[in-house]
């Protein structure tokens, strides 16, 4: 063993106080945990098994045991069941990181360029199997303290983000995560009423019953599922509404790999876009509303749609008879059949349209403009 090895082995019990007293000054949820001595010393014994097991395997360009990362595996469920919040968990993995690559840095003498090297081949291959292990223990461990609608939400909410942490986390509660997932948003109208908490949690177990696919509720009034295709969507959604009894919006975009952040953020920009309906609820892609979206990215365009739609409000229901207008391609038969009105007073309509707003509503320059006046109208308040 060189120099360099044998410097940072000297270090390890000054370096170890210096983590932990990093820890609990940075972090609450750790400092929490320290109060008691016993749970501190137990936090600094870990720190210097940490460093002097990792120098020696470094030194002798060895990987990490079972045993070792079976120990450190429960050091990570303990974590969890004295309450560590997944994201305390993830900050003290980057300080810890952090921590260990400054006190190589300290310790590394201008001769020992050859050991330090020797260290930074050996970290990506084998320094972040503790760390893995450690949050695959905390993993296991929430299953002591949550519920499996909490831990579910848990997962959806790394898989939305593009967290390495959700394979993880999707194999130990048996849920699937497709290669090619479509994310889809329910959007419930602002204001009441608003499904409680214990409403919540309900509707998401009966969901997890019938699709075991990663879902949650941002709460109150989004709902996001990730499913594997657009049937998938549909059912999700159908169940959804059935589920809470309410009106709502769906919207849902195709994610390519790893790139789920961004499909969530357009499957949600799309539900806002959508009209809201009682059952049965579309599930609107880009494609059924781009002129939506478009329009809502561009404050004086949705505020001409918004004036539009004002005046139609002016008129007898003339929203609501263009919205069945559209729904049925223009078919003035089944139009007026499904607004259960005669065709002279749907004809009325349409020319009171004409009249208010001066555009066909059965022209294509009419279609195009008042379908999105329509369909704005409905998002209902945000």
């Amino acid at each position: 063993m060189g120099d360099f090895f044998a410097g940072w082995r000297d270090r390890v019990d000054a370096n170890s106080r210096r983590a932990v007293d990093l820890y609990v000054r940075e972090l609450a949820e750790f400092r929490r945990i320290a109060i008691a001595p016993k749970a501190r010393a137990a936090m600094l014994d870990f720190a210097v098994f940490l460093r002097r097991r990792t120098i020696s395997l470094v030194a002798e360009g060895l990987p990490f045991t079972d045993a070792d990362l079976s120990f450190i595996a429960g050091v990570g469920r303990e974590r969890a069941a004295s309450g560590v919040s997944f994201a305390a968990q993830r900050d003290v993995l980057r300080l810890h990181h952090s921590l260990m690559l400054r006190e190589m840095d300290e310790t590394a003498g201008r001769d020992d360029l050859d050991d330090v090297m020797r260290t930074l081949a050996w970290w990506p291959a084998q320094g972040l199997a503790a760390p893995a292990a450690y949050t695959r223990g905390y993993l296991f461990g929430q299953g002591t303290i949550l519920s499996e609608v909490d831990r579910v939400r848990q997962l959806t909410s790394l898989v939305v983000a593009d967290d390495p942490a959700a394979a993880e986390l999707a194999g130990i509660l048996a849920v699937t995560v497709p290669d090619r997932p479509l994310v889809v948003v329910c959007r419930m109208p602002a204001g009441p009423p608003v499904p409680d908490g214990r409403t919540r949690t309900e509707v998401s177990a009966h969901l997890l019953s019938r699709q075991r696919t990663p879902l949650r509720w941002e709460e109150p009034g989004e709902f996001v599922a990730v499913v594997a295709d657009a049937a998938a969507a549909e059912r999700m959604v159908r169940d959804f509404v059935e589920s809470t009894g309410l009106p709502a919006a769906a919207g849902a975009s195709q994610a390519a790999r790893n790139g789920l952040a961004v499909a969530f953020a357009s499957a949600r920009e799309i539900s806002r876009a959508a009209p809201v309906r009682t059952a049965p609820v579309t599930v609107h892609h880009l494609t059924d509303l781009f002129a939506e979206v478009g329009a809502a990215r561009l404050p004086p365009v949705d505020g001409w749609l918004r004036e539009v739609s004002g005046l139609l409000a002016t008129g007898p229901r003339l929203v609501g008879t263009l919205d069945a207008l559209y729904r049925n391609d223009m078919s003035r038969s089944r139009t007026a059949a499904s607004l259960d009105i005669h065709p002279r007073t749907l004809d009325y309509r349409l020319r009171r349209v004409r009249d208010l707003t001066g555009l066909d509503p059965v022209s294509v320059r009419g279609v195009r403009i008042l379908s999105a006046v329509v369909n704005r109208a409905l998002t209902g308040p945000l």
